[in-house]
C-alpha cells in the first residue's frame, strides 16, 4: 500500500521526466516543436503518456523502500520485478523512458529510505542499492547490455552503481547557470549537454557506433565551450548540433534520462534535520 508520501515521491519523478521533455531546442530529442509535424507529433505524446504511466509503479518502489527501511538485497529484487511490471504497462501507454525508469526508480527508492536527504545522500543510497544482483532479473541480454559488452561502456547499471556520477554532474551544471543568471530552461539544457559531454550513452553506441558517439560528445562539448546556451554564440551551436543530430536520426536518449534524474533530485526537499543513517 502506498502513502501519501510514496506517491508525492513518484509525482515528483513525472514531474522531473516530463519536464525535460518539454525543453528545446534539445539536440536529437523529442522536443515540443515535434507536435508541428505529423510524423513526430504522436512519438512526443507518446513519451508524455508513457511517462505518466510510470507513476503507480514509482509509487509502489517508493512504499517497498519505505516498508523495508534499508538497501537489501530483498529490495533490489522486488524493485527490479515492479520495474519489469511497470514495462508493461508502460509499453500499453506507447514504450519509451525503459532507461529512466530504471535510473528513477532507483532513485525514487533511494529518495524513501533516506528522507530529508540531499541529492548526493540520496545517490550514494540508490548506489548501495544498485550493488545487489538483481537475481530475479531475466537472463537473456538486453540490447543496452549487450552494446555495453561489445564497446565496455558502463550503461545504465554501471551508471547507477558507480552512484550516478552524470546526475550528478549535471546537478553540478544546474548550479553553475543559475548562478550565472541562466534561464531554468538554459540551465536545464547545460546540465543535458554536460551529461552528453561524456556519458557513453549505449543508444547512441548501437545507432552510431563509437565513432558517432564521440561526433556528439564533441558537439555537446562544442556548445559548452561557446559560453552555453544563455550565449548567443552557445545558441548558434546548439542550433546546429541539434539540426546534425535529427539529420542523422542520432538520439542520446540516455542523456534525457539522465538528466529527468538530476531534475528529481533537485526537486527534493532538504530537511534540515540530520537524517537517519540508511
Amino acid at each position: 500500500m502506498t502513502s501519501r508520501e510514496d506517491e508525492r515521491l513518484a509525482q515528483a519523478a513525472v514531474t522531473a521526466l516530463t519536464g525535460q521533455l518539454a525543453l528545446a531546442p534539445k539536440p536529437g530529442l523529442p522536443d515540443p516543436r515535434d507536435l508541428g509535424a505529423r510524423a513526430t507529433r504522436q512519438d512526443h505524446r507518446a513519451l508524455r503518456w508513457s511517462a505518466k504511466a510510470l507513476a503507480p509503479g514509482l509509487a509502489a518502489m517508493a512504499a517497498a523502500a519505505r516498508r523495508t527501511g534499508e538497501p537489501t538485497p530483498g529490495l533490489r529484487a522486488e524493485l527490479g520485478a515492479i520495474g519489469r511490471g511497470t514495462e508493461h504497462s508502460v509499453g500499453l501507454a506507447g514504450g519509451g523512458h525503459r532507461g529512466a525508469l530504471w535510473a528513477l526508480g532507483l532513485l525514487v527508492a533511494a529518495a524513501a529510505l533516506a528522507p530529508g536527504a540531499g541529492a548526493r545522500d540520496v545517490a550514494a543510497t540508490a548506489k548501495r542499492l544498485a550493488a545487489h544482483p538483481d537475481k530475479r532479473a531475466p537472463r537473456r541480454p538486453s540490447r543496452g547490455s549487450s552494446v555495453s559488452a561489445k564497446y565496455g561502456a558502463a550503461g545504465a547499471r554501471g551508471e547507477a552503481r558507480a552512484g550516478f556520477p552524470h546526475v550528478r554532474r549535471a546537478l553540478d551544471a544546474l548550479t553553475t547557470a543559475r548562478s550565472a543568471g541562466a534561464t531554468e530552461g538554459e540551465a536545464q539544457l547545460d546540465a543535458l549537454l554536460t551529461v552528453m559531454s561524456t556519458l557513453q550513452d549505449t543508444e547512441l553506441l548501437y545507432t552510431a557506433g563509437p565513432l558517432g558517439l564521440r561526433h556528439v560528445q564533441a558537439g555537446a562539448r562544442g556548445v559548452l565551450a561557446a559560453g552555453g546556451t544563455a550565449t548567443e554564440a552557445g545558441r548558434e551551436a546548439l542550433t546546429a548540433l541539434d539540426a546534425d543530430l535529427h539529420a542523422r536520426a542520432w538520439s542520446p536518449r540516455g542523456s534525457a534520462g539522465l538528466l529527468a534524474g538530476a531534475l528529481f533530485l533537485d526537486s527534493l526537499p532538504v530537511s534540515a534535520r540530520v537524517p537517519a543513517a540508511a
